[in-house]
């Protein structure tokens, strides 16, 4: 085997050309999004009037397996792209592991994050499209911020709700979307008929992704020459951000490294999917085995805790129903300071491998996830973002189960991103301030009590 380098960088010419759809190697495809008002599988030409046309198609398409990526994407991809993948040798020997230890970096641009992969396809089918500009929702900030600078390329307007909790954690975020020239707003909001109705029903709220969702969704489709775009869950986004993992396994065959366990903080779905992309193919394929572990906040279990089930994708009830595990639409997440995680639902693509019992979840407390994140920083010298710590709290608990049984496992892990704009969360945790939230039995009943009647099989 070669000597393994501490980042294995690939060359622009080896940068993906095409992105991979995961659906189209699963015998049991993710269930089709629902009318609410019909139960009948939303159609393409219901979907483009909230969503852009050429985005619809990748939405709804469960069969083809590879899409060329426009040459205006892959020009752009190649300001930041082909992304590092990096032996943590430092870490390794910090935890005195015989496991082999990579992470995925996607923290090397400005926006700090993986977001940008699929903020910049969108923008460019919308402008490809002629709309005037998008709006959208953004929890901690990134996929606003990712958005926001896609858009200045494209010359488009940019709209902007965010989770009012994370709106007020980090001003600075916030303020580099302006930058961008986007507008941004704290979300739940009075500017939207569905923001005052939340706020009548949940006075005080911090709000979430899904009141932030209702909001962007009104917004498009009250005005004439936008559409919505989204950062997570839906198909369109793994597709997009299959590019990491595409990278991923073309650097780690280079040097004939076959991973063990590949872990990603799962949210809305956005970065793992993308990450397990490749290798789940060769796992529904029979090809190859891995074991692959969805990494969730405690304080919003949605693999671990929720329901399979058809649920709104929004806490005002406006979008259409998708078959994922959800908490309920109208479960509102403590503050915690994983912004990019306090979604109420999941992917319906990673839900239905999860069900099928191909990949694992676990869930992890908020201050077990800063110790982690301020280990890493100390160790490899990158400050991550508390939702990549996810990631990172149980690629160093696999590491040292390893060191206990003495079992050489390669671990690879998603660092989704950088957490520079997360300091006011990091005071906290080194104030001792941070605390953990679990919800009971009693808090997640009020959000499955939402969960609206199923559809007949």
């Amino acid at each position: 085997m070669k000597e393994i380098p501490y980042k294995i960088y690939l060359d622009e010419k080896e940068l993906p050309k095409q992105w991979y759809n995961l659906r189209a190697d699963m015998k049991n495809k993710p269930a089709p999004l629902l009318n609410p008002a019909t139960m009948k599988p939303m159609t393409e030409k219901e979907l483009d009037g909230v969503f852009c046309e050429e985005l619809v198609k990748q939405e709804l398409d469960d069969k083809t397996a590879y899409f060329d990526i426009p040459e205006q994407i892959i020009d752009f991809y190649k300001m930041y792209r082909p992304s590092p993948l990096v032996r943590a040798y430092c870490l390794e020997k910090k935890l005195d592991t015989p496991a082999e230890i990579y992470y995925k970096f996607e923290g090397n641009n400005t926006s700090g994050s993986h977001k940008l992969n699929s903020a910049i396809a969108q923008a460019y089918y919308a402008k490809k499209q002629g709309l005037k500009g998008v709006t959208t929702e953004t929890g901690a900030g990134q996929w606003g911020t990712a958005l926001s600078m896609a858009t200045a390329y494209f010359g488009l307007d940019c709209r902007v709700y965010m989770v009012k909790v994370s709106y007020e954690q980090k001003p600075f975020r916030r303020e580099v979307m302006r930058t961008y020239g986007a507008s941004v707003t704290p979300s739940p909001s009075t500017l939207t008929k569905v923001g005052r109705k939340i706020l009548e029903q949940h006075p005080g709220t911090t709000g979430s992704l899904g009141c932030a969702i209702s909001e962007a969704v009104e917004d498009a489709t009250t005005h004439e020459g936008y559409r919505y775009v989204l950062g997570s869950v839906l198909n369109q986004v793994l597709l997009h951000q299959s590019i990491i993992g595409l990278e991923t396994k073309t650097a780690l065959d280079k040097y004939g490294i076959k991973p063990d366990i590949i872990i990603g903080c799962a949210g809305g779905g956005s970065n793992l999917g993308g990450l397990i992309a490749p290798f789940m193919r060769e796992k529904l394929r029979g090809e190859a085995d891995y074991r692959i572990i969805a990494v969730e906040p405690a304080s919003c279990p949605s693999f671990t805790r929720g329901k399979f089930a058809y649920d709104f994708c929004d806490t005002g009830m406006v979008c259409p129903l998708a078959k994922m595990y959800t908490l309920g639409s109208n479960f509102i997440p403590s503050a915690n300071h994983a912004g990019g995680l306090r979604y109420h639902g999941m992917s319906s693509t990673l839900s239905q491998l999860y069900h099928d019992g191909l990949m694992e979840a676990v869930s992890v407390e908020q201050t077990s996830v800063f110790e982690a994140a301020e280990y890493f920083a100390r160790t490899e010298g990158i400050l991550p973002a508390p939702e990549s710590s996810h990631a990172i709290r149980v690629a160093i608990d696999q590491a040292l189960r390893c060191k206990e049984t003495g079992d050489k496992k390669v671990i690879v892990f998603g660092l989704t991103g950088t957490g520079y704009f997360d300091m006011a969360a990091y005071e906290k945790f080194h104030n001792g301030q941070m605390q953990d939230y679990i919800p009971t039995d009693a808090d997640l009943q009020k959000g499955f009590d939402g969960i609206p009647p199923q559809p007949e099989e």
